[in-house]
Formats: structure tokens, C-alpha cells, sequence
């Protein structure tokens, strides 16, 4: 039980953190204030309405930072409403706002808020009971903090565990990314080393030869270093390298052509004038080899995907276009968050969505001022 408290005791706060405050904690402040007011005069029984009120009009603010401050919202009104209990029947139903705040507690605080927190919650409860109230008030006033404290709980879990799901995602793009980037740097070391034996070979019977070998050596380097400057923003977990380039724009039309399922890939590449660098032609690769999947795998009676990819001095684009019937989730999928990863690396955007002519859209923008030194 001590190893539970303290493991408790010393966990974060929640991840991702909380929003920031919207129009809706707004609106629930002036909603609670008219509740307590309307409360206050048609309430005939409460022995003293105005401070009734007036006590829970000062303790309202406390709902715009419930969400970064807790605990202390918590404590402001325990402390101002905890006299109150001694006066009977003093305590407006509005109060039961402050619910808000202790699912606010569960949701976002740290450990230490929520252990801190829990304590005061039931002295509050064993205070309510000392001026007579029934053993069935409190136990449904536990029961109600305890509804309310799960229920932040299973919402801070779930979205806990989202994050985790989205780093893992995020970090196997990076690694994906870098592979490519890896597997270029190798090529190029690759034909480095090979020019550099020949040169050894021939420099004796063949000077000219040996200063050409140097001259490719040269220019490799050049190019190879040139590429390392501007990737080298992502890492990647060791792996052994493949001697072979990665694929680039002209790859993707390998993408073409017609599926078991009947649909047609069409593909069309304009302005490949071979100055993208490959790393990053890699990653449109990958970009549209995931958007193709995605819509053969999930867009229903899809007949048709188009794949565009224009690359020009601004940068490159892509898009991937289809004409099936896919329901559109609230939140994107993991697979689109990996792709919005990838460009968001090279400094650019990638985008998914209902298409205006029906269908879906995945659109990707690669500026070269995210990719180059």
C-alpha cells in the first residue's frame, strides 16, 4: 500500500497537457453565477440567501483555472464554503459545480495534487456529517466523489495512452526518415570507397585516371555532406545499411496500375529535374506509398486513386486524390499522423480530408527552404 501511495504521490501531471482556456469556461461561469442567483430567490427556506449567494459568487472564478491549477482551486472552495456547513440548510445546489473542479483535479493534476487533494475532499465529507447529517448523505456524497474522481481517472488514462500511441508513431517516422537519409549517405560512401580503390589501382600506369577517380571522389563527398547538413535533424536506432539508393520521385510511378480489387492508380510526375536531394524525394516516396494504401485499404467502392507530384524551385507537392466514400473520423488515423510527421521533419505540411469533388485528399507541401542548409 506505501509502494502504491508513493508511486501516486510522485506521478506527473497529465500528458498532453491541458487546453487552454476556451469560450466554454466562459459561459459555465456565467452559467453557474444566473443558477445561483435564480437559486437564491425562489429558495424560500435558506436562513441567510444573500450570503448564500454571495459565497458561491466568489468562489465561481475558480472554474477558468481549474484545468492548471487544481489543487488550489480546490482549497479556495473547500475554505469558503466549509462555514457554510455550519449554518443548516445554507448550501445552494449550484454548489454543485465544484464537481467540475474535482474532476478537474483527477484529469490534469500531478500525484502529489490528487493525494493532497483526495485528503481534503474527505475531511470536507466528515466535516458535512459532524452537524447531523445522516449516514445515508455521506455515503452518497462518497459515492459522488468517487464517480467523479474515476471518472477523470479513465479519462486521463485514455488520453495518456493516445499520446503514447502518437509518439510511438511520431518516433518510427523519424526512424523511417533517417533510414532513408542512412541508406543515401551509404550509396554515396559506397561509390566513394569503390572510386577510390580504382584510383589506387591505376595511379601508377594511369595518372590521368587516378585524378578523375578523385574529381568523382570529390563531388560525392560534396554532395554527400551537403545532404547530411540538411537532414541530420532526425536520429535513427542502429540498423545495417542497404548499398542501394532509396527511392526517389521516379519511384512512384511504380505505384501505377490496376489492383485485385479493380481500382486504377494513375500517376503523374512533373518537374523532376534531379535537384531534390534523395533524402527527401525518399520521403514523397513514402508519403504517396502511404496515401495509395490508405485509400485502396479504407475508402469504400474506390474505382480510382491519382497521384500528382509537381516539383519545381519552390519545392515539391503532392497529392493523392480518390473517389471512394470514406467516413471521415473526428480525429486522423495514426497513419496520417505519421505522415504529417514526416513532412512537418522537412519543414512542411501534409494535409488530409473529404476532397471538394467527393472522395478523399491527402495534399502534401515540401518547401525547399525546410530541407535545405
Amino acid at each position: 500500500m506505501t509502494g502504491l501511495v508513493r508511486s501516486v504521490w510522485g506521478a506527473p501531471s497529465a500528458v498532453p497537457p491541458p487546453p487552454r482556456r476556451v469560450w466554454r469556461d466562459w459561459a459555465l461561469l456565467a452559467l453557474v453565477a444566473a443558477l445561483a442567483v435564480v437559486e437564491g430567490v425562489v429558495r424560500s427556506e435558506l436562513p441567510y440567501p444573500v450570503v448564500s449567494v454571495l459565497v458561491l459568487l466568489v468562489i465561481t472564478p475558480t472554474v477558468l483555472w481549474r484545468r492548471t491549477r487544481p489543487l488550489l482551486m480546490l482549497v479556495i472552495a473547500v475554505a469558503v464554503t466549509t462555514p457554510l456547513q455550519l449554518l443548516p440548510d445554507s448550501i445552494l445546489y449550484t454548489s454543485l459545480f465544484v464537481m467540475v473542479i474535482v474532476y478537474a483535479l483527477f484529469r490534469w493534476g500531478a500525484g502529489r495534487d490528487m493525494v493532497i487533494g483526495s485528503a481534503i475532499l474527505l475531511a470536507s465529507l466528515g466535516f458535512a456529517f459532524v452537524p447531523g447529517g445522516g449516514l445515508d448523505d455521506l455515503i452518497g456524497g462518497f459515492a459522488l466523489l468517487l464517480s467523479v474522481a474515476l471518472l477523470g481517472v479513465v479519462f486521463r488514462y485514455r488520453a495518456g495512452s493516445r499520446q503514447r500511441r502518437l509518439d510511438r508513431i511520431r518516433m518510427l517516422e523519424r526512424e523511417h526518415l533517417a533510414r532513408d537519409l542512412h541508406d543515401t549517405v551509404a550509396h554515396h560512401v559506397s561509390a566513394i570507397a569503390i572510386r577510390a580503390q580504382a584510383g589506387l589501382a591505376v595511379a601508377a600506369r594511369d595518372p590521368r585516371a587516378a585524378q578523375d577517380a578523385l574529381g568523382v571522389i570529390e563531388a560525392e563527398a560534396a554532395k554527400t555532406l551537403s545532404e547530411l547538413r540538411s537532414m541530420v535533424r532526425v536520429l535513427r536506432q542502429d540498423e545495417t545499411a542497404e548499398l542501394a539508393p532509396s527511392p526517389g520521385l521516379g519511384g512512384i510511378e511504380q505505384l501505377a496500375g490496376t489492383r485485385p480489387g479493380g481500382a486504377a492508380v494513375t500517376v503523374t510526375v512533373a518537374g523532376d529535374d534531379g535537384s531534390i536531394p534523395p533524402p527527401v524525394a525518399a520521403a514523397v516516396y513514402r508519403l504517396a506509398q502511404e496515401s495509395v494504401t490508405n485509400a485502396l485499404r479504407h475508402a469504400r467502392q474506390v474505382t480510382r486513386v491519382d497521384v500528382l507530384v509537381e516539383a519545381d524551385e519552390g519545392g515539391v507537392r503532392l497529392s493523392v486524390t480518390n473517389d471512394g466514400d470514406v467516413a471521415a473520423s473526428p480525429t486522423p488515423g495514426f497513419g496520417i499522423v505519421g505522415m504529417m510527421e514526416r513532412a512537418a521533419l522537412l519543414g512542411g505540411t501534409c494535409q488530409a480530408g473529404p476532397a471538394p469533388g467527393g472522395g478523399w485528399a491527402v495534399i502534401a507541401e515540401l518547401p525547399r527552404v525546410g530541407w535545405e542548409p
